[in-house]
């Protein structure tokens, strides 16, 4: 018997094997979705629920970046990678990694008081569903006021047309999200200003000498990098950033 033979002879054992597998139970079950009328209202209500449930998961992501420490961490890493001009060092993976970790370290109390007052007890049947979802936002709602500056959510109270809030517990979550962002926003420009003048200070000094030696045609930046690279390995840039940002949001 030739090889060709062979490895025909063997491929079609294969093939009647699978039929009678498949023959004797299907490899691909069949399922059926049917559409019909609720006589019962409770399984309207339970349907709702889950369609609730998949929204609140699509939008996981954006609830995570908006009500969470991440916009200024991902903010503050970007302005130091473009004040070292190292283009894609670190890699972009690498600065997501670690804005979500920090962020995960920075938000544990919040989460964890939320786990114990709102979703623990929601699921021993100790609280309503209601009752859950407002001491599950509460302490997220205490960590935005923290960080939210008066005059942002003075603007976004302004815009909205309602009522003057007496206390925090009358601003809405709605209210509050944009304004804990743009406040975030500012923050971590104002730290990416101030981590950009001491690497333009260098290029400066670079560029004047490469000038006054009358290299005007070497690119200033080649030159500065390793000085700058240099500068922020001595002082331990990177243990003095990360400090200064989880202390920032205490």
């Amino acid at each position: 018997m030739t090889k060709f033979n062979y490895a025909l002879t063997v491929a079609a054992g294969i093939v009647l094997a699978f039929a009678n597998v498949a023959d004797a139970a299907p490899l691909i079950p069949s399922i059926n979705v049917d559409v019909g009328t609720s006589e019962n209202p409770q399984e309207l209500s339970s349907t709702l629920q889950v369609i609730g449930i998949l929204t609140v998961f699509t939008i996981a992501p954006g609830i995570l970046i908006m009500t969470t420490s991440f916009v200024r961490i991902i903010v503050v890493i970007g302005f130091l990678r473009n004040a070292l001009a190292t283009q894609n060092v670190p890699p972009n993976q690498v600065i997501l990694g670690l804005a979500m970790f920090m962020t995960f370290y920075i938000m544990a109390p919040y989460w964890s008081q939320a786990n114990e007052q709102g979703i623990q007890p929601f699921l021993a049947g100790e609280i309503s569903q209601e009752e859950a979802i407002e001491k599950t936002i509460e302490p997220i709602r205490e960590f935005m006021f923290k960080q939210t500056r008066e005059s942002d959510l003075a603007l976004f109270v302004n815009l909205s047309d309602a009522e003057r809030p007496e206390t925090q517990d009358d601003v809405s979550t709605f209210t509050l999200i944009p304004a804990f962002m743009i406040s975030e926003l500012k923050t971590g420009f104002q730290i990416g200003f101030m981590i950009y003048v001491p690497f333009i200070v260098i290029d400066m000094i670079v560029a004047t000498t490469l000038m006054s030696m009358g290299m005007m045609m070497l690119p200033p930046v080649m030159i500065s990098l390793p000085f700058k690279i240099l500068l922020f390995v001595m002082i331990d840039g990177w243990h003095l950033l990360i400090n200064s940002l989880i202390v920032s949001f205490r």
